[in-house]
């Protein structure tokens, strides 16, 4: 991108000895939709206080104005903030913001609390704190309040006096603030959130069976003690990495730059132990500050952007915020791109959305948040938003790489039994007699992942499993067409454990046993792929009883000579294990044995 900077212009000479942020405007060109004339617009660093969890923070604000808007000629505005420990000034935000500004939409972007040169303690994006914070920014858009500096903004399209015609859109902590925002704050008129939670508490303690509401069981999980340890650690720098910020960063409950609800619910985790009085208030806080609690007030349309590669907010968080807005009547659309934060999020495939170039032109997801965007916010009541649901196919090239439904779940299911000689088969009638069991060691025994890895851009080593720690189940190898499974798999299956049950009624669910369900693609060399490195972590809640466990959705295709192996783990590297040592037995026969359902939209595994 080609960019002429103005020199900065001083536009209150005083500013400095007032004390506040000088507003340095910035003349940059950038392509058109068309890719010809420059369109440039300025931008403006602003400091605008706000009021949000009984604190006053600073934030720390750019504000991008396209020429030729101003009071006479409005536009939509565009609001944006960063992902965790990045700042308004990354290249996402930031190329998220330009994107906007060069097609004509005056864009805000921020660094959130508790990052760059934002004050106030890191609070989860919680929507009494972060959405009030947010929700004022949408005042400075309004404008009904000003900058620190007196900038006044008169040129947002308004649907009524104090109501500014704004869209939001960002990634991860950038894309649940907004459904956050827009539940305090319903002069939000269309969201855009990209591979974030639907409940933080399955994202960093999941457990995989028993879900009753959103998208996790009620029984505590495994903790994702590498993921979750990144992020504290990356938060907690915070002070470290911006010497001089606002001293409302500073945290409680003896965390620096955490709030102290969120600094006891990491105490909890790394206690690896679920007292019941102290567990109960820890999620209860969790879910508080997660979609799930608090979607019934989302009312403005939201486009879900999910991504297919991502351990930390798997596509089951997607499905279950999707899954809540359409049955209350929130218009609603949502799409399984190929990039989370396991994989390609610094470096999407080519044809993909790139935040950083802002590539909504030509890339597919690109496009339907441009539609978004042109419905609910410019009002263009011909725009097309697209099908319900859309998803990526990394073995489909160029435009067809995308496939649509009218509806979410797509395709029909298929089961398959497990066998007592460890095959799976098609046909109940086939499943053979048989007894198997593994039994965990006191260190974890099978590896899926080093969660941060990929994010950081490092090698990882190949998934394994060491014999004894785990059972297996395979199926025939593919014949014809290959076969699509697009969604999350189930599996339910019914499970012995002598030691399981002599603490099945501990206060303590730490005590119960933990399993863990992955599906590898078994190539005809004998090779093995872990399906994106994905696991589902599963808390039993009742030993005695049958439980099903639903994995996380994928989208794969099992080509010709290939098959399906069902594996059920001990333990994972990437989590907190089982306490104690628990010998796991599973028992099958033709009228009672566990069954695998498949989300199948092309073939037929045998």
């Amino acid at each position: 991108m080609s960019r002429a900077v103005s020199r900065p212009v001083l536009r209150t000479p005083l500013a400095l000895l007032a004390g506040t942020v000088l507003a340095v405007p910035v003349v940059l060109n950038a392509p058109t939709a068309a890719g010809g004339a420059a369109a440039p617009f300025t931008v403006t660093a602003l400091t605008v206080t706000v009021r949000a969890g009984g604190r006053t923070c600073p934030v720390d604000v750019d504000l991008y104005r396209p020429q030729g808007v101003d009071a006479a000629h409005p536009a939509p505005a565009v609001l944006t903030t960063n992902g965790f420990g990045g700042s308004k000034a990354d290249g996402s935000t930031d190329g998220i913001a330009r994107a906007f500004a060069s097609r004509g939409y005056v864009s805000l972007a921020y660094s959130g609390l508790g990052f760059g040169k934002t004050g106030c303690p890191i609070s989860l994006d919680d929507p009494g704190i972060d959405g009030r914070a947010a929700s004022q920014l949408i005042d400075l858009l309004a404008g009904t309040r000003t900058a620190d500096d007196g900038t006044r903004i008169d040129y947002v399209t308004r649907d009524r006096p104090g109501d500014p015609r704004v869209g939001m859109i960002g990634g991860s902590y950038g894309g649940a603030i907004q459904m956050a925002t827009a539940a305090v704050d319903h002069r939000v008129d269309a969201l855009v959130p990209l591979i974030t939670w639907n409940d933080l508490g399955y994202s960093l303690d999941p457990n995989n069976t028993g879900r009753r509401r959103g998208v996790g069981g009620q029984v505590p999980g495994a903790y994702k003690h590498e993921w979750t340890n990144g992020f504290f650690l990356l938060g907690e720098a915070q002070g470290l990495l911006h010497p001089g910020l606002d001293p409302s960063w500073i945290g409680g409950a003896g965390c620096l730059h955490f709030v102290a609800p969120a600094c006891r619910m990491k105490r909890l985790l790394d206690s690896r132990r679920y007292p019941p009085d102290r567990t109960q208030e820890v999620f209860r806080y969790v879910r508080s500050v997660s979609p799930v609690s608090y979607l019934k007030s989302v009312t403005a349309p939201t486009l879900l952007v999910q991504g297919e590669a991502d351990t930390l907010f798997n596509l089951n968080e997607a499905a279950a915020t999707y899954r809540t807005l359409r049955a209350q009547g929130t218009p609603v659309g949502m799409i399984w791109q190929s990039w989370g934060h396991s994989g390609g999020i610094k470096n999407p495939p080519k044809g993909e959305l790139n935040l950083a170039t802002g590539n909504l032109d030509s890339s597919y997801v690109g496009q339907r948040i441009l539609a978004w965007f042109d419905r609910y916010l410019r009002h263009r009541t011909a725009a097309g938003t697209g099908p319900a649901f859309a998803y990526y196919r990394d073995w489909a090239t160029g435009p067809s790489a995308y496939a649509t439904s009218s509806a979410f779940p797509t395709g029909g299911r298929q089961r398959l039994y497990l066998s007592g000689d460890g095959r799976l088969v098609d046909n109940r009638g086939e499943v053979a007699r048989g007894s198997r069991e593994y039994r965990n060691v006191l260190v974890p025994t099978s590896h899926s992942e080093n969660s941060l890895a990929a994010l950081i851009g490092l090698p990882d080593a190949p998934p394994y499993d060491i014999k004894g720690t785990y059972l297996d189940w395979t199926s025939a190898p593919v014949t014809g067409g290959p076969v699509d499974v697009v969604g999350p798999p189930r599996v339910t299956l019914r499970v012995s454990s002598p030691q399981a049950e002599e603490v099945q009624n501990s206060s303590d669910a730490a005590d119960r046993l933990l399993l863990f369900v992955k599906v590898y693609d078994v190539a005809p060399d004998g090779g093995k792929t872990l399906v994106h490195r994905m696991v589902a972590p599963a808390r039993v809640p009742d030993v005695t009883r049958k439980f099903t466990v639903e994995l996380p959705g994928m989208v794969h295709r099992f080509a010709p000579g290939h098959r399906l192996r069902l594996v059920i783990a001990a333990s994972d590297t990437a989590y907190a294990g089982n306490r104690g040592v628990k010998r796991v037995t599973v028992t099958s026969a033709p009228g009672d044995t566990g069954v695998l359902e498949l989300p199948v939209t092309e073939g037929v595994l045998r």
